[in-house]
């Protein structure tokens, strides 16, 4: 698969999306392991969670003790293997709407060690702050991982959700290491354009999360954007494969991500890096 670069490390050009095998609907755990497998054996060397990635009121970090138990039970070489985790997010009940924040840099350094314990390493290949808590100044919050990158407790630090001025601020609290920014993007949501833009300015990795417009929508992407339909039947794949190919075709910067829950769904989106789109097909979906 081609590559890309996060920081300075070297990884596939499309990531796994851990999500969905962990929150509602998920699948039981050996579909879930054989769904991680696939993106491995398909040449997926990245791969995102977050401590919050289980369902409501769990209570453990359920997407990052599956990724580390697949990781370990893979028959193949994991070395290369890049994990992104995100703490500042939590899921607790009882609540109407279980997405909870917290940006308290205690919290965070607290998140981060259990994140640790989890993956079952000593040290987190990336983490990400990974959502703006507005009852925390943000610069608060982005110390924290400024502290972690500090102590050698992650190698990476990234944000999520994040805005320009955001992101110019989180480069210089963290004196310019600042290496990814994870923001959501698809034909469904593109207001994160600046942000993208911004990233590729200044060489930070962007790293669409849903970039095929979330779980429910993914499905339907050829049917809601017939351009993604038309494009995908010149090349002979899905729009979905289309559409992974449209957004690193932005960007040398953009590494999208993915979600999966079933091994045929990420085997397919693994064909992205292959699909070579003309100057006109990317301006018809531009314009989609």
């Amino acid at each position: 698969m081609k590559t890309r670069t996060i920081g300075d490390v070297t990884v596939s050009a499309i990531g796994f999306g851990g999500m969905p095998v962990s929150i509602e609907g998920r699948p039981d755990e050996a579909r879930a392991i054989a769904t991680i497998h696939a993106a491995l054996d398909a040449g997926i060397t990245f791969i995102d969670t977050a401590d919050a990635y289980r369902l409501p009121g769990e209570g453990i970090s359920h997407n990052e003790l599956l990724i580390a138990k697949a990781l370990k039970s893979y028959p193949g070489d994991t070395s290369n293997v890049l994990v992104a985790t995100k703490g500042g997010h939590l899921r607790e009940e009882p609540v109407v709407d279980a997405w909870q924040l917290n940006g308290h840099p205690e919290y965070i350094k607290r998140a981060a060690e259990a994140s640790l314990k989890a993956l079952g390493v000593d040290v987190i290949g990336l983490y990400q702050f990974h959502r703006p808590d507005p009852t925390v100044d943000y610069a608060d919050s982005v110390g924290a991982i400024r502290d972690l990158l500090d102590e050698g407790k992650i190698r990476m630090a990234g944000i999520s959700n994040a805005n320009p001025e955001q992101i110019r601020l989180s480069q210089e609290i963290l004196g310019g290491r600042l290496v990814s920014v994870q923001n959501q993007f698809s034909p469904v949501f593109r207001s994160s354009e600046p942000e993208l833009t911004l990233c590729d300015e200044l060489g930070i990795a962007f790293l669409p999360w849903s970039p095929l417009g979330g779980i429910t929508r993914a499905g339907g992407l050829g049917e809601r954007f017939a351009p993604f339909q038309q494009v995908a039947d010149a090349h002979g794949v899905s729009p979905q494969v289309i559409c992974l190919a449209w957004e690193l075709a932005k960007s040398p910067i953009v590494v999208p991500i993915p979600g999966s829950s079933r091994p045929e769904t990420i085997i397919d989106s693994a064909q992205a890096p292959d699909i070579e789109l003309t100057a006109d097909e990317i301006a018809t979906l531009d314009a989609a």
